[in-house]
């Protein structure tokens, strides 16, 4: 194996971790602070994630409070997350955000297993022009003869069967949270 074929690897096997955090936050009818790490809040002109700024914390499986470091900050982490997609009305006591997560009505739940659905399209996608990218580069190299024939018909081969378990791995991670998405 190459040092080429390693970072084709390393790449695909990126775009599952990318694939797993874009799943974890999408909310699936349970408190997970994982739905916040696509938030991020205006402090001090910075665009800042949440998690660097208050101390999250998860007092029941229905809800999550947002404790900030810096009380100045409350009403823009409620700002943040009113215009997130996450759909959920944040509660402001004054020294902590509370957000209570509804059950999810079924309308609800098909739209995020489509969310759920087309990010792992995107993730395979990806795979895909990864391997597309490392055959042109086999082919470039057989080409300047760098390596065999042989050769590239066996990375030709190598590349297609790392792709086949990566997008294996994707579907799986898909079917994992749509599975997680009905479960009442």
């Amino acid at each position: 194996m190459t040092d080429d074929f390693k970072e084709y690897e390393s790449k695909m096997k990126k775009t599952t971790e990318v694939l797993s955090t874009q799943f974890a936050s999408i909310r699936a009818g349970r408190a997970n602070a994982a739905v916040l790490d696509q938030i991020t809040v205006e402090y001090y002109g910075t665009p800042t994630p949440i998690h660097q700024i208050a101390s999250i914390a998860t007092p029941d499986p229905r809800s999550l409070t947002i404790q900030p470091w810096d009380a100045s900050s409350l009403k823009p982490i409620e700002k943040a997350i009113l215009a997130s997609d996450l759909g959920i009305n944040p509660t402001n006591d004054g020294r902590i955000i509370r957000l209570v997560f509804p059950q999810l009505t079924e309308e609800r739940r098909k739209e995020l297993a489509k969310q759920v659905k087309k990010h792992g399209e995107d993730a395979k996608v990806a795979v895909r022009n990864i391997r597309r990218d490392a055959v042109e580069l086999f082919k470039k190299q057989e080409k300047r003869a760098e390596i065999t024939e042989d050769d590239l018909k066996d990375m030709e081969k190598d590349i297609q069967k790392l792709t086949d378990d990566y997008i294996k791995e994707i579907d799986a991670l898909a079917a994992k949270k749509e599975k997680e998405l009905f479960e009442l």
